[in-house]
């Protein structure tokens, strides 16, 4: 269930958890859709693959835009960070598969205890926990989407609504959280005082009489 949510904006809410996604493009005076080459080239700027790009929404926590980063070897990760402070929930995207026989064999995120304890919740969703920390892992269409928070800082089931929300990121929201493309390297500076032979270093003789 949806904590601290208000009765009038329930409906709402579930029928935006219903199709996965609230998108930005939606929303009026949106503007013209962004360039996709564009985006692509600031995807690989990150170092992530467009499909594995995912976002989620979760009341009362805001991304962190300079947690964004990629994960093994083209996935994707970023933290959403507690309005009121305390809390973070990460955001895992990685290729792979997910199954309850290789449940708890899989590491829970960042967790430093070696049992992990499975439990299914929804289709091909699981609830993991091991030591302090607890995740939502869900396999989808070639990798595994995770959403995971230190136990003591996050429940079950505001985990779960950001489990719920995660969606593949559109244009839009591409647009609104990638980094800018890096410009491509300048040609090095030319300097008057490096001499023409030798190890180039600079000239610093004073002449006579210092």
């Amino acid at each position: 269930m949806i904590r601290s949510m208000r009765l009038a904006a329930l409906p709402l809410l579930l029928a935006l958890a219903a199709c996965g996604t609230q998108r930005t493009a939606d929303a009026p005076g949106a503007g013209p859709a962004p360039d996709r080459t564009a985006l692509e080239a600031r995807a690989r700027t990150l170092e992530s693959a467009m499909e594995l790009i995912y976002v989620t929404r979760v009341q009362g926590f805001e991304l962190a835009k300079q947690s964004l980063g990629p994960s093994g070897n083209d996935g994707f990760q970023s933290t959403y960070v507690s309005a009121s402070g305390g809390g973070r929930i990460r955001l895992v995207v990685d290729r792979g598969s997910l199954t309850g026989a290789d449940c708890p064999s899989i590491h829970v995120d960042d967790a430093d205890a070696a049992t992990v304890q499975c439990e299914p919740d929804g289709d091909a969703t699981w609830y993991r926990t091991s030591g302090g920390r607890h995740e939502y892992a869900r396999a989808a269409d070639g990798h595994i989407v995770r959403v995971a928070a230190d136990r003591s800082a996050v429940d079950r089931s505001t985990l779960r609504e950001a489990a719920a929300s995660a969606h593949r990121a559109d244009d839009r929201e591409l647009d609104a959280i990638l980094p800018e493309e890096r410009s491509a390297p300048t040609a090095p500076v030319e300097r008057g005082d490096l001499p023409p032979v030798g190890d180039g270093a600079p000239n610093n003789d004073v002449g006579a009489g210092g």
